[in-house]
């Protein structure tokens, strides 16, 4: 009687889980590829943002740069042509305000206008104001100039009060200029670079004095001033993208 072996068969035909097994380890490999190269794009798109943002932002600073620098000319350029006409101003610390004595205005206690004898000193502050920050293209540097008027500490009686007085001050001062300075010194047609008028003015009552403990009648006067504060304009978001566009086409 003959006997038949089997053959022995494949392992891999017999044992259908190998064969699955390194199906699933082929289809990981390559979820893995895809997920390295999903994540590689990731990161370039984040790395690309992020030097996008440094450009912006070192772009920011340049233009900031820019207008303080801007503004610091002004400041002293008019500090040092009105003390060259004997006119005496301060210029502050952080160089962003020019302040006008009491002694050059010469306002009364209590009292809002400015003394006739002065006010042909306030005509030529107002003049070299207006030389200085018309020179070039220095106007689109700055947002807005206040005419801040201020107070000493003692208490004004009436619902005006010192706040009312101060602002009252800064007023009679822009008025002056407004209705007597000569047309080519004009003030009030001043724009920024976003078509916006250039001047305002405020008042701070006794809020912030240049003398703390106000005791003598040098004090109080010291008080009664007015500051021309200069503000620096900040591009817009559109200003920043058209210098980045310019700065990627250059670098391409």
């Amino acid at each position: 009687m003959a006997l038949f072996r089997k053959a022995p068969a494949h392992v891999d035909e017999d044992n259908p889980y190998w064969m699955s097994f390194s199906d699933v380890m082929s289809a990981l490999l390559i979820i893995f590829i895809l997920a390295s190269v999903v994540l590689i794009v990731q990161l370039m798109e984040i790395e690309e943002e992020l030097q996008q943002k440094q450009l912006e932002f070192e772009q920011e600073i340049l233009e900031l740069q820019q207008a303080e620098a801007v503004r610091r000319t002004i400041i002293h350029e008019a500090a040092e042509l009105l003390q060259q006409r004997g006119i005496r101003v301060s210029v502050s610390e952080n160089d962003t305000v020019l302040s006008i004595p009491n002694e050059i205005l010469g306002f009364d206690t209590g009292a809002d206008q400015i003394g006739l004898q002065y006010r042909a000193t306030a005509l030529e502050i107002g003049e070299v104001l207006s030389e200085v920050i018309r020179k070039e293209n220095r106007i689109d540097y700055l947002d807005t100039i206040f005419v801040e008027g201020h107070t000493d500490n003692r208490p004004l009686p009436g619902r005006r009060g010192n706040w009312g007085l101060s602002a009252d001050r800064a007023v009679s001062l822009w008025l002056l200029w407004d209705e007597l300075l000569s047309p080519e010194h004009k003030l009030n047609e001043l724009k920024n670079k976003d078509q916006q008028l250039l001047f305002s003015v405020s008042g701070y009552g006794p809020t912030r004095p240049v003398i703390e403990n106000q005791v003598t009648d040098d004090d109080f006067r010291a008080n009664r001033r007015i500051d021309i504060r200069f503000t620096i304009r900040r591009p817009t978001s559109e200003e920043y993208k058209r210098v980045l566009d310019v700065h990627i086409e250059g670098a391409q």
